[in-house]
């Protein structure tokens, strides 16, 4: 059985999605050294509130569309596929007109409580609908098995991305401003060019349905709090950073986190190809045998996560030292607990798949507000106790009791024998 397995799809699927989140994370990595020296901690922290501010508007703006569009082309024999993406696309054209004119008039509060420039607020309202079409996309090459153009468009998107900022940051002295003109330039063009691409291979049907249009709301609409609540986790440790140590600490925790977000890219690999496998294995095969099998897949995979958290945190401090400039040396402390807290989160996405998979994302909403109350909470007073090492010791935390939590839901609405240790 498992030769069997490490010879599928799945396999085939992770082996491109790791190779191609590697040089993902290779490029920006690989030029972090330049940036650290053309940038000072400040201009990081203001980058990094640039991508709170578009994490929050964006789950508002998508209202979960993708993942409905992504579970729904599993019954695509039973339903007209292009009619129902295109009643997404209509869903988030309103949802996106609603979001720019919040962000209009709320825009004074919104940079005083998030430290960033007002004039800059637009663009984030232009990045988090560029990446919604772009995740659209990807989205469908996921679920077809097509890693190859999955990973090429990713991989030239960042190329893109990274050359933009280093001509704007380097050549024109841009600092933050040249690394935000670069995100917004890229993901306007690769938004429209996936605009083109769903038009081109027949995915889109622009007849209203209401029908289709409710369900893709009953899908996603829970999915927002759960989303919102992963952006409130994102967006809160660096609040309280900026407010309560300072904007060049919430620069440095940037820098480390970029470093801990090398566990983050390996579980998306995985992740990225078991979720579209999984989902098939279950429907096409849902005997105690392959359920088995799966959880030993499963243990694996989670006891593989801690032995690379281990090991990225005993390198990164001899790592940093030379690597990027003195200015962001204390970028070190943040790497373990971000990394392990990246490991938790990876876990986490393996057991709420089957929460999806039976379509109650009603309960990923609510233990992600719940988890994200949590964490606002146990930030301020980790960072309180600690500094800003303290949200990272939080960050960890909280993934923890976020992945307990799914676990023991997920295995309510759909029995998987996890227990299989014990036999």
């Amino acid at each position: 059985m498992f030769k069997k397995l490490f010879s599928s799809s799945l396999f085939r699927s992770m082996g491109v999605y790791t190779t191609s989140n590697f040089i993902n994370m290779a490029i920006p990595f690989f030029l972090m050294p330049i940036m650290t020296r053309y940038m000072s901690p400040e201009d990081y922290g203001i980058t990094a509130m640039f991508q709170v501010i578009t994490g929050f508007l964006a789950p508002f703006i998508g209202l979960g569309m993708q993942d409905a569009i992504n579970r729904k082309y599993f019954d695509r024999d039973r339903i007209d596929l292009p009619k129902y993406i295109a009643n997404c696309l209509m869903i988030v054209a309103i949802t996106a007109v609603i979001a720019s004119f919040t962000l209009y008039f709320f825009s004074n509060q919104i940079s005083k409580i998030a430290f960033f420039p007002q004039e800059w607020l637009w663009g984030t309202w232009v990045v988090a609908i560029g990446q919604f079409l772009v995740s659209l996309v990807l989205g469908l090459w996921q679920v077809q098995f097509k890693s190859i153009l999955y990973s090429i468009y990713q991989v030239v998107m960042t190329l893109a991305n990274m050359v933009l900022s280093l001509w704007f940051i380097v050549g024109l002295d841009l600092k933050w401003q040249g690394r935000l003109e670069a995100q917004i330039l890229v993901v306007v063009v690769f938004g429209l060019l996936g605009l083109f691409i769903l038009y081109r291979q027949g995915w889109m049907n622009f007849t209203f349905d209401y029908g289709y249009a409710k369900d893709a709301l009953k899908f996603g609409l829970p999915l927002v709090p759960h989303a919102l609540g992963g952006i409130i986790m994102t967006m809160t440790d660096r609040i309280f950073i900026t407010t309560m140590v300072g904007i060049t600490d919430t620069g440095l925790y940037s820098v480390g986190a970029q470093i801990g977000m090398v566990i983050a890219l390996i579980e998306g690999a995985f992740g990225t190809a078991w979720g579209p496998w999984l989902f098939e294995r279950l429907k096409r095969d849902d005997t105690d045998k392959t359920k088995s099998t799966i959880v030993k897949m499963t243990y694996l995979y989670f006891i593989g996560l801690f032995i690379l958290t281990i090991g990225l945190s005993m390198i990164a401090p001899w790592f940093l030292s030379f690597f990027i400039g003195e200015k962001f040396v204390g970028a070190g402390k943040f790497v373990f607990w971000i990394a392990l807290g990246n490991a938790f989160g990876g876990m986490f996405r393996i057991v709420a798949l089957y929460i999806v998979y039976v379509e109650k994302t009603h309960i990923l909403a609510t233990i992600t507000f719940v988890s994200a109350g949590l964490y606002t909470i146990s930030n301020y007073l980790f960072i309180s106790w600690h500094g800003s090492l303290g949200a990272a010791q939080s960050f960890a935390f909280i993934k923890f009791v976020f992945l307990v939590l799914t676990w023991i839901l997920s295995n309510r609405v759909f029995q998987m024998p996890w227990m299989i240790l014990k036999k």
